[in-house]
């Protein structure tokens, strides 16, 4: 089983591509090993987790999209 990770005070952040209203973006957070997700709109609608190897294979992918 997986140990619980605290995001209350993870340190939220928003892109700065994000349109200032309405809200249409995600906000991220470093934890541990891990980067948090979460609907900057609806922050109570749940957190992803996702291995931190895993976000920045993302974001290269995205960096190279046309």
């Amino acid at each position: 089983m997986a140990a619980h990770i605290s995001l209350i005070d993870a340190g939220w952040r928003t892109s700065s591509y994000s349109d200032t209203e309405p809200r249409q973006c995600v906000e991220v957070a470093s934890v541990a090993s891990r980067i948090a997700v979460r609907d900057s709109k609806d922050h109570g609608a749940g957190d992803l987790l996702i291995p931190r190897a895993s976000w920045t294979a993302f974001l290269s992918l995205v960096k190279r999209r046309p």
